[in-house]
């Protein structure tokens, strides 16, 4: 079935790329991340185009649960052990102002896309995690955030503890996304896929499968997953998970936004669909490419749902794909220190809607040649040490887990042609290696 957000939306068919042009940035993906971004180099008159090997936003964008919140799970303690307390702070503010920007552009274009103020919740029914939930909420309470501490949530299952935070939002994706394309939709090429990226001096051409090329100044890889391997090595520092939604009518409301931080996880948000109120419930995760039965995941929710709600009807049942980073945070900015003037946004965590806010604002400061006061939190190059020992031994397990299970096809070569300025992945005593051989060597 398809996504709710999807059923009534009439995106208009765009042009396919038919001839070779020149500009100044070119954005791969259509999705919220590179529409924002575009919406925001057209009101400064920059030159660019977007292409999307598809239709724009029929992917993730269209399949989210549309939260709009700087609550990403119990994140903040994480961040405060595993780097400081100021980056914790510092990325509490990036999606607090996220979350005002997505607002404003709202406002100012006048926007219909059911946007709604809404209080969100991580909550529990397992007395074990109360501590957890408990160090999040002194974390946040010495960021100077009014996060409150509740015993329980007003839904009709068990909970023993659980965050608020109060003034998030939830809105329509894709009637945000339409307003966007709207104002730059000349720009815009679908049906238009990237197949080789390779550098014209200080700058690129993008070859596609149509047989046109695009030369550009500056390049931003917004795809889902980027599209190149090779020099990021995202492949190592990425995996991609799987999890499901069904829309329901039932004849209770709920108010707020809810995930909880327990196995298995759930997520529920209420919205309106034809002048009804729908609830969204959402979960049964698993990394993409695991054998797992379809049917069995739908019919999980539908469990949950029944235990809810004694009156419901299903509506919708979709799938999505999210990006996950092995460190819980996303890459946003330079795709690889080798390469000047391209930039990426992925790893957004299943916490797309703000991040694809925040992504825009960096890359847009990126290519205007702008300090943004948080791209060191996203630094897409980083390898940090992390300071918690478990956090980082579990990050090397992901790490490992990902190389393995990751649905990209990792080729297995011999380095011995290798050319400068490449890098390949190499068996070596029967475990996966990558080589990297930069500009300045002759040997490896």
């Amino acid at each position: 079935m398809n996504s709710l957000w999807l059923e009534n939306i009439n995106f208009p068919k765009l042009q396919k790329l038919d001839k070779n042009l020149s500009t100044d940035v070119c954005i791969i993906g259509g999705g919220i991340t590179g529409i924002t971004l575009g919406y925001k180099l057209k009101k400064e008159n920059i030159p660019f185009v977007l292409i999307e090997k598809d239709r724009v936003s029929s992917k993730s964008s269209g399949h989210t649960t549309a939260k709009i919140t700087s609550q990403h799970g119990l994140i903040y303690n994480y961040l405060e052990k595993a780097y400081s307390l100021n980056f914790a702070k510092d990325y509490l503010h990036a999606n607090q102002d996220a979350i005002e920007d997505i607002y404003n552009i709202i406002t100012n274009e006048n926007i219909d896309c059911d946007f709604e103020r809404n209080d969100s919740y991580v909550f529990t029914n397992d007395n074990n995690k109360i501590d957890n939930i408990k160090n999040e909420y002194d974390t946040l309470q010495k960021l100077d955030f009014n996060a409150q501490l509740l015993d329980r949530v007003d839904l009709p299952l068990k909970s023993v503890c659980a965050i608020k935070f109060p003034n998030q939002a939830k809105f329509n994706p894709t009637k945000y996304i339409l307003a966007l394309i709207n104002t730059f939709k000349d720009n815009i090429y679908e049906d238009t896929c990237a197949i080789n990226i390779s550098k014209n001096g200080n700058g690129f051409i993008i070859e596609t499968k149509n047989g046109s090329n695009i030369t550009c100044k500056k390049l931003v890889i917004a795809t889902k997953y980027p599209i190149k391997d090779i020099p990021g090595f995202y492949f190592t520092k990425l995996y991609q998970e799987t999890s499901y939604v069904i829309a329901i009518t039932a004849n209770t409301n709920i108010d707020g936004m809810y995930i909880n931080c327990d196995t298995p996880k759930i997520s529920l948000r209420s919205t309106n669909y034809n002048n009804e109120n729908v609830i969204l419930i959402g979960g049964e995760n698993h990394r993409t490419g695991e054998k797992v039965n379809i049917l069995n995941k739908y019919d999980n929710l539908e469990n949950i749902a029944s235990s809810l709600f004694n009156d419901y009807k299903i509506l919708f049942k979709w799938n999505t794909e999210d990006t996950i980073s092995l460190d819980k945070i996303p890459y946003i900015g330079k795709f690889s220190s080798l390469y000047k003037n391209c930039y990426v946004a992925t790893g957004f965590n299943k916490w797309g809607m703000t991040s694809s806010n925040i992504a825009a604002n960096i890359l847009f400061d990126n290519i205007i040649e702008k300090k943004n006061k948080y791209t060191y939190l996203f630094n897409s190059t980083r390898f940090n040490i992390i300071k918690n020992r478990k956090a980082f031994s579990e990050l090397i397990k992901e790490s490992i887990k990902g190389l393995v299970t990751n649905k990209q096809k990792v080729k297995i070569q011999d380095y011995n042609n290798l050319e400068n300025g490449n890098g390949i992945i190499i068996k070596e005593n029967e475990k996966l290696v990558g080589v990297f051989k930069d500009n300045l060597r002759k040997n490896i």
